[in-house]
């Protein structure tokens, strides 16, 4: 059973100029959970992760921490806050750990405990053997280790972490997503921010999709697949660059079809004799694969290319 509500956002509203970019808002993480919220750029995620941090002022709605109002809290509040911003932005004057301990005193946090502190977390993110290190000789998966440890200097009751692992090869992305579970099980609260479907299926308890300023759908990522996804998937395409034509012959097994470029794609319990067709069919190619929350996020925000956001 999951732990009451940590942070509640209940109908933020923002607008700049005649642009409402946040539409009522309303989402809760439990206490020691991960929620991820995702879409497509220029959806409001942003500007949502900004109003947690109290860097965006709303034009209408409540966010509130631990059950009280987060606008009331103050400096002592953020202090409960730790975030992992989209762009690594450490010191590059500075050494590894003395990158750690200058921000720990952001916090006043006492010397010896920074000290104790950032062993720790170098230790957590598989970085000590570069306490001493400048920057520069880290790797782009390092610094964004690094970054991740600083955010949690302070160990955090809560942690944003805006596009965690974007740019990073398949070990550092496997080894923060362990690290982020094991925040979780130690009673951290995550609000992550992501455009890679799979990581939100892999990490979070909730998942919301947002777009337009407005949250189109959340549940658990098996429960926004099974919701909105039929079952199976099916792709195929023809090598002469022409779209398959859905057939009467399959109509029966296919519940949703829609042809994207030169691919139609097929939705279905059972697609086994859709597949029987096309699969010794040398002028086709397919891929016939799980439902996921990719095809989720794409039939509700839709195929075109989005602006970036800003």
């Amino acid at each position: 059973m999951l732990n009451p509500a940590f942070l509640e956002l209940k109908h933020l509203h923002k607008r700049y100029g005649n642009r409402e970019v946040l539409r009522g808002v309303d989402f809760s993480i439990p206490a020691g959970s991960c929620y991820a919220l995702v879409g497509p750029n220029g959806a409001g995620k942003s500007t949502t992760v900004r109003a947690i941090q109290g860097l965006t002022p709303l034009d209408g709605g409540e966010i509130r921490m631990d059950g009280q109002a987060l606008s009331t809290l103050g400096a002592a509040g953020r202090a409960r806050i730790g975030v992992v911003p989209q762009m690594d932005n450490l010191d590059p004057d500075f050494t590894v750990e003395e990158n750690l301990w200058t921000y720990g005193r952001y916090f006043r946090i006492p010397k010896t405990r920074i000290r104790q502190r950032s062993a720790e977390l170098l230790d957590f993110m598989a970085l000590s053997g570069y306490a001493r290190q400048p920057i520069s000789a880290l790797s782009g998966g390092m610094q964004r280790r690094l970054t991740i440890a600083r955010a949690l200097i302070n160990a955090p009751q809560l942690l944003l972490l805006d596009e965690p692992t974007t740019g990073l090869d398949p070990q550092a992305r496997h080894l923060i997503w362990q690290r982020l579970r094991d925040l979780r099980r130690q009673g951290t609260t995550l609000l992550l921010t992501t455009h890679y479907m799979d990581e939100a299926e892999r990490l979070a308890d909730q998942v919301g999709i947002i777009d337009q300023g407005h949250i189109l759908a959340q549940d658990t990522p098996r429960g926004l697949i099974e919701s909105h996804i039929p079952g199976e998937v099916l792709e195929l395409r023809r090598l002469d660059g022409s779209t398959p034509d859905p057939e009467n012959w399959h109509q029966q097994q296919v519940a949703l079809s829609e042809r994207v470029g030169d691919t139609l794609i097929c939705y279905g319990q059972n697609l086994q004799q859709v597949l029987a067709h096309f699969v010794h069919n040398p002028d086709y190619r397919w891929l016939q694969r799980p439902a996921s929350l990719e095809d989720v996020f794409l039939r509700l925000t839709g195929r075109n290319l989005r602006e970036d956001e800003h």
